[in-house]
């Protein structure tokens, strides 16, 4: 039997001061029942860097940012994967290990990112831009990444597309992702649903899409300059899908599992992430030697859906189950295959 014990001394440990006492008492209960539960029942847990502290510290068995997770999902042996992030990473788990039940322990755990785009919005543009290739951000339902040649993540998006080697490329759905991937290429960008009458004319042109991360477009460049004025000598770490104004202004600029790499490997005396805000909280109880600023101008609702209790209540359960119609399937698994053949390998992390 798992020791709820045990791991309320783990998790006061390290989130003493981001967790309050008698929350931690409550969690560490259930996160002993999950982890007791996933035994019996051969289930492997992912957890992405958004988990709220108390779920992301205690019952994973793999954490990382969607790469990772993606990668993980398609070498996991287990039954059951149970996804702690948001629907379209449940889906990408699905894509990739059909024969696996895979459970999001949230009815829905949408994304702004996938809202902001249909299948049918893609087949719209790839007969208006004929042959040119489509790169889709993972952020993205199934039905998408269906109509997609090849995925990526904001840690290999600038890779995947020059791995193309064409001129133009369509990049999708995040606005800022794409403008940040276009200058990291040397390419110009045109957003045809903001100027119906631009054309790939242009040589190495990025046709983008004009959704956006509601957590990521909140930052802006009067943040930083706030900041510096009052911690000049602060790191700041900025997600590729905060604006590029936002990332020019920034120290550094890079994945979620870039950032904590970054933070492990530096020196500074102090360091502000620009992210969801559970990430910030996870990577100061990782590194309680580093002085992290806080500044949290929106929790992403749709991971804050993700809870403990509910986790447990999907291992229960078996809710809820996702489905994806075979054809849908197929389509979506060669544009990830291709995205994961490209991309840097996982961490040796267990998954059984």
């Amino acid at each position: 039997m798992a020791n709820a014990e045990a791991i309320y001394l783990d998790l006061k440990t390290k989130l003493r001061d981001v967790v309050p006492d008698v929350e931690l008492k409550i969690k560490s209960e259930i996160a002993a029942q999950i982890i007791e539960l996933k035994k019996k029942r051969n289930a492997v847990i992912l957890g992405h860097n958004y988990m709220e502290p108390a779920l992301y510290n205690s019952i994973p068995d793999i954490t990382g940012d969607s790469l990772e997770l993606s990668r993980a999902a398609a070498k996991a042996t287990a039954d059951i994967i149970v996804f702690c992030g948001v629907r379209f990473m449940a889906e990408t788990a699905k894509i990739l290990s059909p024969q696996k039940t895979v459970l999001l322990p949230a009815k829905k755990a949408g994304c702004s990112l996938a809202d902001g785009i249909t299948a049918d919005d893609v087949r719209k543009l790839k007969s208006r831009y004929p042959g040119v290739p489509v790169v889709t951000y993972v952020n993205t339902s199934a039905e998408v990444k269906a109509e997609s040649d090849i995925c990526c993540t904001s840690s290999n998006a600038a890779a995947v597309v020059e791995s193309l080697k064409g001129e133009s490329v369509i990049f999708l759905p995040d606005e800022y992702l794409a403008r940040n991937v276009a200058m990291e290429t040397g390419r110009h960008i045109i957003f045809p649903s903001k100027t119906p009458g631009s054309d790939t004319t242009i040589d190495k042109v990025m046709i983008g899409w004009n959704a956006r991360c509601e957590v990521h477009e909140k930052y802006t460049v009067e943040d930083i300059e706030n900041v510096r004025k009052q911690f000049p000598d602060v790191v700041i770490l900025a997600h590729p899908e905060c604006s590029p104004e936002v990332t020019g202004a920034s120290d550094f600029s890079g994945s979620t599992s870039a950032m904590i790499k970054f933070i492990r490997q530096s020196k500074a005396p102090r360091y502000l992430l620009l992210t969801e805000c559970s990430m910030g909280d996870n990577i100061a109880a990782a590194n309680p030697e580093k002085n992290m600023l806080r500044m949290c101008s929106i929790r992403c609702p749709h991971m804050n859906e993700i809870t403990l209790e509910d986790t447990l209540d999907s291992l229960q359960h078996t809710r809820y189950v996702i489905e994806i119609p075979e054809e849908i399937r197929m389509k979506a698994v060669r544009a990830l295959e291709r995205m994961l053949a490209i991309a840097p390998s996982v961490p040796n992390n267990p998954i059984d």
